[in-house]
């Protein structure tokens, strides 16, 4: 071969694109950052499986029961005997309110006046009932005689009297079970649990 230039050897040069330094930094923090994630991902399982760090979270439980408040003392509820409870019919079945009474005075109730029940309420109850009564009835007589029907809504007069209207509504059916009022009352009785710590 003629001309200016001569190749001499067995060997030829490649002719290839130079080599970028930047792709090869990325790729090398990817896999970084994919082993770092890899390994704390790994951690994570082991702490879900092993309980974690037990001290710390012992101590953290015991700063939630130190800061928890204490449980509410038993409310004072009165006893069944103590509540004169008065029952109005306001469903058009006769007769109602009568075994309505007979069964509440087997139950403990003190029973005032019985009979229909009044012009306001009258065929205007849809529900089961409504205790009806003075404003402090709302945390003493009313949750003990709603033991006794369940669904009954509480409503409250301008009354002074201590005694309780009970107005049987259209849904009425029957009281609760003496086992189920019982266990109802049982637990308005008593006070929420502790936390255990």
């Amino acid at each position: 071969m003629g001309g200016k230039y001569r190749i001499t050897g067995d060997k030829y040069p490649h002719m290839g694109r130079p080599r970028r330094r930047g792709r090869l930094i990325l790729a090398a923090a990817a896999s970084v950052v994919a082993l770092g994630l890899a390994g704390w991902g790994t951690l994570q399982l082991i702490d879900v499986f092993t309980g974690g760090n037990r001290k710390a979270s012992a101590a953290d439980q015991k700063t939630d029961c130190l800061s928890a408040k204490p449980s509410a003392p038993a409310k004072a509820l009165p006893e069944p005997a103590k509540i004169t409870v008065n029952v109005y019919n306001a469903t058009p079945r006769s007769g109602l309110a009568k075994k309505a009474a007979d069964e509440l005075k087997k139950r403990g109730f003190t029973i005032g006046k019985v009979g229909n029940a009044p012009a306001a309420y009258d065929k205007k109850v849809a529900g089961p009932g409504v205790l009806l009564g003075a404003p402090s009835a709302t945390n003493g007589s009313f949750p003990v005689l709603g033991t006794q029907l369940q669904g009954a809504v509480p409503k409250t007069d301008a009354r002074r009297t201590a005694d309780v209207d009970l107005i049987l509504g259209t849904k009425f059916k029957a009281f609760s079970t003496p086992q189920s009022a019982a266990a109802s009352l049982a637990a308005l009785a008593k006070p929420a649990p502790a936390p255990s710590c």
